[in-house]
């Protein structure tokens, strides 16, 4: 009956995700420290006015706030201590998604937290590898946090994603193409992989670069990066998710479907295009 229940809960997902309106605009962002921006790369420059955009418009005193994970993010949380220095902002509590995010909040001097003492987040601002244009579903978990990621953008009223207009896309698995990631308990990866394949799925465990053997997750966990394709038909991102997430060993899966309220992409020039859900 569980099975049936989540199963059905991914079909009414997808419906709604289907219907869902958005709206799209594009907006400069506020650059503060111009000469600085022009020496960073293309990519950084678009990240940053992203994660400037999302900050200022979304992040007010007194909240608390979820940080994501990833190189993008970093962008987003030093724009959070500057104004939490000068001023602008007050009593941000920082509840961070990995180890990255724990020590970047404790090198910034962020009020640090966790999900154990604050479970109720106002808003988390996170990166993403690909971002559906229409429905804001996305595919995280290059950086093999995803877990902690779902976790803090379930407990939170809204979840910002940002990125460089790179990520957006009109179908999930177009642009990222590496698979979605699926954190696994160690003895369930062959097995997962095994059934995962069968149904069409191509890749398998991720392997570290600077250690022999496997990426082992923050949770001490494997990860396996599974491709289907574009996710589409019987494929579709809350079908897939449902589907991987049932297995037996499965923790959890990098697609996150229904969870974003906005999505900021930045531009090399400073502009940033925005896609909320509109109710």
């Amino acid at each position: 009956v569980s099975c049936c229940l989540r199963m059905k809960s991914g079909v009414q997902r997808l419906t709604s995700m289907a219907a869902a309106a958005t709206r799209k605009f594009t907006v400069e962002s506020v650059i503060p420290d111009r000469a600085a921006f022009e020496k960073l790369s293309d990519k950084d420059k678009a990240k940053q006015a992203a994660c400037l955009y999302a900050v200022d418009t979304h992040v007010k005193s007194d909240m608390v706030l979820g940080v994501g994970s990833g190189s993008t993010i970093v962008f987003a949380v030093e724009h959070v201590a500057r104004k939490v220095q000068s001023g602008e902002l007050r009593n941000i509590i920082c509840v961070p998604t990995s180890f990255q995010a724990r020590e970047l909040i404790i090198s910034l001097g962020l009020h640090l937290s966790d999900l154990t003492i604050n479970h109720e987040i106002d808003v988390t601002i996170d990166g993403a590898d690909e971002v559906a244009a229409a429905s804001l579903d996305c595919i995280k978990g290059g950086g093999g946090c995803h877990v902690q990621e779902k976790m803090t953008a379930w407990c939170s009223k809204k979840l910002v994603l940002v990125a460089d207009t790179g990520k957006l896309t009109d179908t999930l698995g177009t642009v990222w193409t590496k698979g979605v990631p699926i954190e696994v308990v160690p003895l369930a990866h062959a097995a997962v992989r095994a059934r995962l394949q069968k149904r069409g799925g191509k890749g398998g465990l991720r392997m570290a670069v600077a250690k022999a053997g496997p990426v082992v997750s923050d949770n001490g966990n494997f990860i396996l990066d599974m491709h289907f394709g574009p996710l589409t038909g019987n494929n579709a991102p809350a079908l897939l998710e449902q589907e991987i997430r049932m297995m037996p060993g499965v923790v959890d899966c990098g697609l996150f479907v229904g969870m974003a309220s906005a999505a900021c992409f930045g531009d090399a020039s400073g502009a940033v295009t925005v896609i909320e859900k509109v109710a």
